[in-house]
């Protein structure tokens, strides 16, 4: 078994919007605005937010990260689905078909969403090169130890390789905190 240092990441709620949402939540031809870059370049935490509302429940102020994408998508914790009364799939990124539903409400109108709503699979996102360092592959499974008070082994960690990504591990506010970690911390890469 070998091991190599990795930076974390914590995900709070957020919200994926497309162009065609984008309109109707906050106006024709409307731009999402750059709060902060994020980790992953290109990508950043916009000064939009949206409430999310479902039969049981309701988030107010929910951020918008940019850029666009093709589909509007909600990722939650798997404690934010439960208040929301949902049971959202853990799912990769953009993987939302057959997901529950939420309405998102903007300044300027809302959407019904049929399906959208997942719980973010914990994954590492890495270039080609750190790939071949690691000796892992695209889409490939590892574990991930977080060490500290309250360390934790994560298993079940997707591998996600693009020449477009930083080096860092992705988990939601709900695994960060059993494992008491934040933004920055270091993790170990364990393969198998």
């Amino acid at each position: 078994m070998s091991a190599k240092q990795i930076t974390a990441g914590v995900s709070a709620r957020h919200v994926h919007i497309s162009r065609e949402h984008l309109d109707i939540l906050f106006g024709e031809g409307y731009e999402l605005t750059v709060m902060k870059d994020l980790s992953q370049p290109g990508q950043f935490a916009s000064n939009e937010k949206v409430d999310i509302v479902s039969e049981k429940g309701t988030f107010k102020g929910v951020r918008i990260l940019g850029p666009e994408r093709k589909q509007t998508q909600v990722e939650v914790s798997l404690s934010d689905a439960m208040k929301l009364g949902l049971k959202a799939p853990v799912r990769d990124s953009g993987d939302v078909q057959n997901s529950p539903g939420v309405t998102i409400v903007g300044p300027k109108g809302s959407v019904q969403l049929n399906q959208g709503v997942i719980v973010a699979m914990r994954h590492i996102h890495m270039t080609p090169t750190d790939a071949a360092e690691f000796g892992v592959s695209d889409k490939e499974i590892v574990q991930v130890r977080c060490g500290g008070e309250r360390g934790l082994l994560f298993d079940n960690v997707l591998i996600r390789v693009n020449d477009a990504f930083a080096l860092e591990m992705h988990l939601d506010t709900d695994e960060a905190n059993a494992a008491m970690c934040k933004t920055g911390d270091t993790m170990e890469l364990i393969k198998k």
